[in-house]
């Protein structure tokens, strides 16, 4: 079953469109990449279906709900969880106050009066996410102190301590090293199949590798979609992203 549809989701700025009358959808437990030049529309896109952005035109539905209007933070409890292009978490705060604090915001509110070792669940959550993003050697180390990998692997910790059904993925691996790429492409590929997740990503090597399926937009428009050969064949989109040989 599709988990998020658009119809004719469309943003305008302006005189520029942004994202021209998207329609999109992705399954349950998929993992989808989209892809396409700079300027293309697709960390817009993305934007809308976080609430960060409203839409000018168009409709989101998520688990058959229409969400379109509603703020971020209410798409957030539904269920959606995005990690961003800029680094994300709680610099003063050790690692592992960073995923506690995120498990326990599933609870609704912050007790001052109820000491977090009473919070049993909330624990076994956090020392589950910190095994899954390879970081529990780091729980005591501020956040400020990790490298720019480890914080990135860090916030996506931070958005599946949430337990989200959708994780929204905005460039993960830009200016990673190659062993940090590597890195987070593992941890994100053990998510597969888990979550539902949408990766908005320029590292053909990363994207060919995990996505199951690939959703290429330019000038705003989705020009492809298919399986990462497909695409890598298809010669539209050779000419307007990938480049002639």
């Amino acid at each position: 079953m599709s988990i998020l549809y658009t119809k004719n989701l469309t943003k305008k700025f302006g005189g520029l469109t942004a994202v021209d009358g998207v329609n999109f959808q992705v399954e349950q437990g998929e993992l989808r990449a989209l892809i396409g030049p700079n300027g293309a529309g697709k960390s817009t896109f993305l934007a809308m279906l976080s609430g960060r952005l409203k839409p000018t035109d168009g409709e989101i539905f998520f688990m058959g709900e229409n969400i379109t209007t509603l703020p971020s933070h209410a798409i957030s409890r539904k269920g959606i969880a995005t990690t961003f292009q800029i680094t994300s978490i709680f610099p003063g705060m050790t690692v592992y106050e960073n995923i506690w604090v995120s498990a326990n915001s599933k609870r609704g509110s912050l007790n001052p009066l109820v000491h977090h070792s009473n919070l049993r669940d909330v624990e076994e959550k956090t020392e589950e996410i910190l095994k899954l993003i390879d970081l529990k050697d780091k729980s005591d180390v501020l956040a400020s102190n990790l490298s720019y990998g480890d914080q990135r692997l860090l916030e996506i910790g931070i958005a599946l301590a949430t337990d989200p059904e959708l994780l929204l993925l905005d460039e993960p691996v830009a200016g990673l090293s190659p062993k940090e790429t590597r890195e987070m492409s593992g941890v994100i590929e053990s998510l597969a199949g888990e979550r539902t997740i949408i990766l908005v990503e320029h590292d053909m090597d990363v994207v060919m590798n995990l996505a199951e399926k690939v959703t290429v937009f330019d000038s705003g428009k989705v020009i492809a979609e298919g399986t990462p050969e497909e695409i890598s064949h298809d010669k539209e989109v050779i000419k307007a992203y990938l480049g002639e040989e």
